[in-house]
């Protein structure tokens, strides 16, 4: 049975997407190409200070979720708002099917699905 729901969590480094129904789950793991673990600029720069996200990093998170039917994003950081730019910008069919962004700190993957679960079924039963 193909999967309809996925949640993506992520960071500057690391990307999990997860799709799932009640009873399984496919997990994919995705990293920046050029993943340095320091994300700050010097002091004394123009801008936040960080580094934006790596847009082919981004672009992979978006093919990875083109197939599924509902996303949720969650994840700790900034990281995930610059996901949904990028999908705003450049997948906007992906974008489309975004339902929530949510902020959560370092979950297990468990932790993750049964959140994903939690959050659907709640959104489902507010759907017409």
């Amino acid at each position: 049975m193909p999967h309809y729901h996925a949640i993506v969590w992520l960071d500057h480094s690391e990307a999990k997407v997860f799709a799932f129904n009640a009873d399984d789950v496919d997990v994919k793991t995705l990293h920046p190409h050029d993943h340095r673990a320091h994300i700050h600029h010097k002091a004394n720069t123009v801008g936040s200070g960080k580094e934006a996200a790596d847009p082919n990093y981004l672009h992979q998170i978006a093919e990875a979720l083109a197939t599924a039917g509902e996303v949720l994003i969650v994840g700790p950081g900034g990281t995930k708002l610059e996901l949904i730019r990028h999908l705003h910008k450049h997948d906007p069919q992906v974008e489309k099917k975004v339902v929530g962004v949510e902020t959560v700190d370092h979950p297990t993957d468990k932790q993750i699905v049964a959140y994903a679960r939690k959050y659907f079924r709640a959104a489902d039963r507010m759907q017409p």
